[in-house]
């Protein structure tokens, strides 16, 4: 596969001399490293040929890259210096710990697949009763029964670790560690009605680093609604101490949405407080696909998504709602790409920021639309809703054009509640605090009522609630 834009949509994604560059540039990232293979050595699960031709060379990339800093045109919104600063060791699963109930959505409570410190737990999943035509599985579980003359096993080494930027630091330093993968495989022409729970928990004490990864694959003509939740919700008894827990989940998402397939896809991101998050999302499109995004970001000290959509064909459609809500001090940063290499491409993207107390919020989207890419549609706006004097939001969309017949626009707001909007509210009798809650709510709704399953919609709402009622003390 080739990508026809340039510069490269993938961020920190230009190649390495694997030949002339010296190893271990970076010592964190080179102990990081060791720590990374070391667990997967003593996981002491044998590894076909393929995937250990895998770890080895994306260990390669790690060794002759560096964490990316300030001075990177990517990150220097984004300071990495206070990951640096913890020495993280490698959890194994602890799934005594973890309690079935916090983990639950009704809608899926048949088609939920469950890691824990990125390994799987089956005594937490549920996947038993799923229709004909869908696997939901860890890769070392995938049956073993052929599909058009190969095993899914087989299969999967077509897909896994083959998407645009698999050499990105943080992506090569999942695949170099990854002991195990979450699968979810739709065949042609199967449409799935059940949404699919993909929930990876992190658990322990110790600052601890996990690596959680998924291999989404809709064949020609089908369809999946799934939920990828990232949380360190182990017990809502416990939920406090959980927060003060230093960990880093380092994820990477592979979706592969073939001919005419759709999927609508939720990402949930609900790190604890002191928690990191670097997360991938990359998603290849053929054509007459449809792809839809719906990404929140409410946890985490600091948290990075790299959102890298590619269209490997004409007329697709994709469409990304992303809603950021952060206070105290933390920093959220989303980072998108879009590269729309074919005709009749449509794309429209609404991300939104609510940011109170000292958290800072980082927005970049990239579209590139070269000369192919004629009668192109593509729409981006950054909204931004800022709650105290000293919360921040840096923002950056970006269109690179060079076909003459498109119809494009972006664009990037950043406001406070207005002072008239409340008084209007105070004069029909609701007192201030309740006033800037119905703004806030308004202002959150437009992306959370989008999300098709209705569980997860009430959730939120309550968090968002729950979050008003913290900012207005």
């Amino acid at each position: 596969m080739s990508i026809q834009v340039s510069p490269s949509p993938v961020p920190n994604s230009n190649p390495v001399d694997l030949a002339s560059t010296v190893l271990d540039r970076d010592a964190y990232l080179a102990e990081l490293l060791n720590q990374v293979v070391q667990t997967r050595h003593s996981a002491s699960v044998e590894v076909d040929a393929w995937l250990q031709e895998l770890h080895e060379r994306a260990a390669l990339w790690v060794r002759k890259s560096v964490l990316p800093t300030n001075r990177d045109e990517e990150w220097r919104f984004t300071d990495l210096s206070s990951l640096r600063k913890v020495q993280f060791n490698v959890e194994t699963r602890q799934v005594a710990s973890v309690q079935k109930d916090t983990l639950l959505l009704p809608e899926a409570a048949n088609s939920r697949l469950v890691f824990v410190n990125g390994v799987y737990a089956p005594e937490l999943s549920a996947v038993a009763d799923l229709p004909d035509g869908i696997v939901v599985s860890n890769l070392t579980n995938l049956p073993v029964e052929t599909r058009h003359g190969a095993s899914l096993q087989s299969r999967v080494q077509e897909y896994l670790a083959q998407t645009e930027g698999a050499h990105e630091v943080f992506t090569a330093l999942n695949t170099s560690g990854m002991t195990d993968v979450a699968v979810v495989w739709v065949a042609k022409n199967v449409v799935v009605e059940t949404p699919i729970h993909l929930v990876f928990v992190a658990a322990g004490e110790s600052p601890s680093i996990s690596l959680p990864r998924c291999l989404v694959v809709a064949e020609t003509g089908s369809s999946v609604t799934l939920v990828e939740e990232y949380t360190n919700r182990k017990d809502a008894k416990n939920a406090k101490e959980e927060e003060k827990r230093v960990y880093f989940t380092n994820a990477v998402t592979e979706i592969w949405v073939e001919e005419n397939a759709q999927v609508s896809h939720t990402r949930l991101e609900e790190e604890g407080a002191e928690g990191f998050h670097i997360g991938k999302t990359a998603v290849s499109q053929a054509r007459y696909s449809r792809y839809t995004c719906h990404a929140i970001t409410l946890g985490g000290k600091l948290s990075r998504h790299n959102l890298e959509i590619l269209q490997t064909g004409e007329q697709t459609e994709t469409t990304l709602n992303a809603l950021t809500m952060i206070g105290g001090n933390q920093l959220a940063d989303t980072h998108s790409a879009i590269a729309l290499n074919y005709p009749y491409g449509r794309s429209q993207q609404l991300h939104k920021c609510i940011v109170g107390d000292r958290a800072h919020a980082v927005f970049n989207g990239k579209i590139f639309v070269p000369k192919p890419a004629q009668l192109t549609d593509a729409a981006q706006l950054n909204r931004n809703l800022l709650l105290s004097p000293k919360a921040r939001v840096d923002t950056k969309p970006q269109l690179e054009i060079t076909a003459d017949n498109v119809k494009c626009a972006h664009g990037a707001t950043v406001s406070q509640l207005e002072d008239d909007e409340i008084f209007y509210l105070q004069s029909r009798g609701i007192d201030a605090n309740d006033a800037r809650n119905l703004l806030i709510n308004a202002f959150a709704a437009e992306i959370i009522n989008q999300i098709p399953v209705p569980s997860l919609r009430e959730r939120l709402t309550q968090t968002v609630n729950s979050y008003q009622s913290i900012i207005n003390d």
